[in-house]
């Protein structure tokens, strides 16, 4: 380490631009070549999140069938509907320190057994214990997936091409989520679960094939497999020089010069990232989206729309427009991006909550049935379109590497705790004033503007070693 920091600490100083992070003008045009072994390996890391969306869809596809074969009550089958973010909060919280302990391609295996075991135990189910445990394990695996594939995406992928390639981690999962909403009418709740169940088998079984992330082998001292890794990411040809030096100084300087524990998430040091990963999850949870989403039947069956026509036409605007974020956060940048869907989400609340005002002022109940589903809509193409994935594409980007463990799991956590609570007291909210509820999410969703203006960094086309070093002011 002696030896070789000086120098290459010398060239990120006469390198950087003055935020602190590396200006490769120079840097090989190699490490930007989308390889067959890339593909095949962000494809493998994503594909389980399809599972995930179905998990997330599952309760309210299968609910009829499974209320009617196994008689439970409402209560009992909002346990089963509901537990499932219990377990996705168990899994987020150990997420990050399993991914530092087994490796990020260990994490996603162990996600897929736990959901393996889920779907099995819900097909198989005879009464309301198997399906509660099969619930909690799909949780559970899905907290766990949650982080692992998106830091595992972008900790082999070129910095030109990250965000897309991170961002369609979430295409998968609305994916699942549409693929249950559309197929749920056509297969019962036992065929529904199998459906679930091939994309974890799948990934399981391609894991087998792909490389280990190279950034978490740094980490853990096999600097030979981190060599060979990189070489076979980016191709036979590639010069890799740059990118391992960059990789391998950086984390033993971060390994010497900060001891890891979850304590140190909360030091200066780390302020600015912390608060930045919080700070997303909370307001895009509290603007509304898994209140929203889960209640979606309800909102338009008390405005007077059509529930099926509703539904699926919020199934099907998630797909084009959580694409267009793959194919654009990498041209528009993060911090844009943000914005105006922030700006978009907004402007759906505003929609419905003034649906709901002329509703409750007995206006034309066309006009307010138009007005809500029209802002439903708008909610959630904005929504698909930047708030729903590009802060997980920062939280993969942020996180320096010797706090990205405990910092991945606790920025999770607070994703799925505040989906809980958002879920969970939405129905009160509801039926305390719909208009105000809504009015309430629109207020949360510009105070997002403001909070990505002053305090997120633009990160595209830059190292992961650049942000952080930029973010943390190190080296």
């Amino acid at each position: 380490m002696e030896e070789t920091r000086p120098l290459l600490v010398e060239r990120r100083l006469d390198n950087a631009d003055g935020s602190g992070h590396i200006n490769r003008s120079s840097e090989s045009s190699s490490t930007t070549t989308i390889t067959a072994v890339l593909l095949l390996a962000t494809f493998v890391a994503i594909f389980g999140s399809i599972g995930s969306g179905c998990a997330s869809g599952y309760s309210s596809a299968a609910e009829s069938g499974i209320r009617d074969d196994l008689g439970l009550t409402s209560a009992q089958y909002s346990v089963f509907a509901s537990i499932f973010t219990v377990g996705a909060m168990v899994g987020a919280t150990v997420s990050g320190k399993i991914a530092d302990l087994i490796g990020r391609r260990g994490a996603i295996w162990l996600s897929d057994i736990f959901s393996i075991m889920g779907w099995l135990a819900i097909l198989f189910a005879k009464g309301i214990w198997w399906l509660d445990l099969g619930r909690l394990a799909l949780g559970f695996g899905a907290g766990i997936l949650t982080y692992g594939a998106s830091i595992y995406v972008a900790e082999i992928t070129p910095k030109k091409i990250r965000g897309g390639f991170t961002a369609a981690n979430m295409l998968m999962v609305c994916g699942g989520i549409s693929l249950m909403f559309f197929i749920g009418n056509i297969l019962t709740w036992r065929n529904l679960a199998i459906f679930g169940l091939v994309p974890c088998l799948v990934q399981s079984v391609g894991l087998f094939f792909i490389p280990e992330s190279p950034r978490w082998l740094a980490k853990i001292g096999r600097e030979k497999e981190l060599e060979d890794t990189i070489q076979h990411l980016r191709g036979k040809k590639a010069d890799i020089y740059l990118e391992v030096a960059e990789i391998r100084d950086y984390t033993k300087t971060f390994d010497q010069l900060f001891k890891t524990s979850i304590l140190n998430l909360f030091e200066r040091t780390y302020a600015h990232p912390l608060t930045i990963g919080v700070g997303l999850v909370l307001l895009v949870q509290f603007g509304g989206n898994n209140g929203i989403l889960c209640y979606a039947s309800s909102i338009f069956e008390a405005a007077g729309c059509s529930v099926s026509v509703g539904t699926t036409a919020m199934a099907i605007i998630q797909i084009p427009f959580t694409a267009l974020n793959v194919f654009i956060v990498d041209k528009s940048g993060r911090r844009s991006l943000l914005m105006v869907s922030a700006a978009g989400t907004c402007l759906g609340n505003i929609l419905v909550g003034l649906g709901f005002l002329f509703q409750g002022f007995n206006y034309s109940s066309e006009l307010c049935a138009i007005l809500v589903s029209c802002g439903i809509l708008v909610y959630f193409a904005s929504c698909a379109a930047g708030m729903n994935a590009t802060p997980f594409v920062l939280m993969s980007e942020i996180f320096p590497v010797n706090i990205r463990g405990s910092a991945g799991s606790l920025v999770t956590f607070v994703y799925w705790f505040t989906a809980w609570i958002v879920s969970y007291s939405f129905t009160f909210l509801f039926d305390w004033s719909s208009p105000g509820v809504f009015f309430m999410f629109a207020a949360v969703c510009g105070s997002t503007i403001l909070f990505v203006a002053k305090l997120v960094p633009e990160t595209k086309g830059r190292s992961l070693e650049g942000i952080q070093a930029s973010m943390t002011h190190v080296l």
